[in-house]
């Protein structure tokens, strides 16, 4: 028996055309994201200002806007990993199960959040 044979068996919610349908969006999603790291990588660069050109209030703009951008790289590497890991679960035919439980995950749930990897009893 093949390994979407037995998912089927074992989580017949989770038909191949709607694993299908999941692994096309978080294809999708993976290359959006990919994109967005780019632009977020260009505009982390260290930002040269001239003291003598540049007020005290463009510096602490420039200075906060780099501590934004940081924080948005690390939400972004979080995401991007969360992602690559629903792609390998569906791989390894292990996609849809709860990793605390190991009990189905609603295909709902899996729709609205593709990389979920815990049912909504054992954490987010």
């Amino acid at each position: 028996m093949s390994n979407s044979e037995e998912r089927d068996r074992e989580h017949p919610e989770l038909t191949s055309e709607l694993l299908d349908e999941i692994r096309s969006d978080l294809e999708r999603q993976l290359a959006r994201l990919e994109r967005s790291m780019s632009v977020t990588e260009e505009a982390s660069r260290p930002v040269e200002l001239d003291q003598q050109a540049v007020g005290r209030l463009s510096r602490m703009d420039s200075l906060q806007n780099q501590h934004l951008t940081r924080n948005l790289q690390e939400r972004e590497r979080v995401r991007y990993g969360a992602l690559v890991a629903a792609l390998r679960r569906i791989e390894e035919g292990r996609y849809g199960f709860c990793g605390g439980c190991e009990a189905p995950l609603a295909p709902g749930r899996l729709l609205v959040y593709p990389e979920a990897e815990r049912c909504g009893g054992c954490g987010p």
